[in-house]
């Protein structure tokens, strides 16, 4: 017989353990995170701009999958922290392109190990970090689908 959201217990719903897992990632996250002065979003951008280089806002919000509203305020204090510095195009001005400072360049060095804590917390061998990949990134496609 098939289960209604009514009868399902909130346990064993899928999109609520996802939730569940989202808040753990970015719990585990923070104590690695907070000697580094940013937080899991700004790591984030942080990381996409360590191994890309300067880029345009929009970039920056399609990698992440988030939206201006949210990263443009991420941004911006990253910006007051000194870690990135936010330019116009002068060809363009509804552009903006982030680039990092050298203290945000800095922070590379002293984040290196932090994904492989993460990996270690959650029990992440490779095969299991492929299987989890594979599902959530299925997840994503098929949202995307809608």
């Amino acid at each position: 017989m098939a289960q209604t959201a009514n009868s399902v217990r909130l346990d064993d719903m899928v999109c609520f353990n996802l939730h569940a897992a989202y808040r753990a990632v970015t719990a585990a996250y923070r104590p690695l995170l907070e000697p580094l002065g940013v937080s899991y979003p700004q790591y984030l951008v942080l990381a996409i701009l360590w191994r890309d280089g300067d880029l345009p806002v929009g970039d920056i919000v399609g990698a992440l999958r988030s939206d201006y509203g949210t990263m443009t305020p991420v941004i911006k204090r990253m910006e007051q922290q000194g870690l990135v510095t936010r330019n116009r195009n002068p060809k363009d001005e509804r552009s903006v392109t982030v680039a990092l400072t050298a203290k945000g360049g800095e922070l590379r060095e002293h984040a290196t190990g932090i994904y492989q804590a993460i990996s270690d917390t959650f029990g992440f061998t490779e095969e299991r970090a492929d299987t989890a990949l594979q599902v959530l990134r299925s997840i994503t496609a098929r949202a995307a689908e809608r």
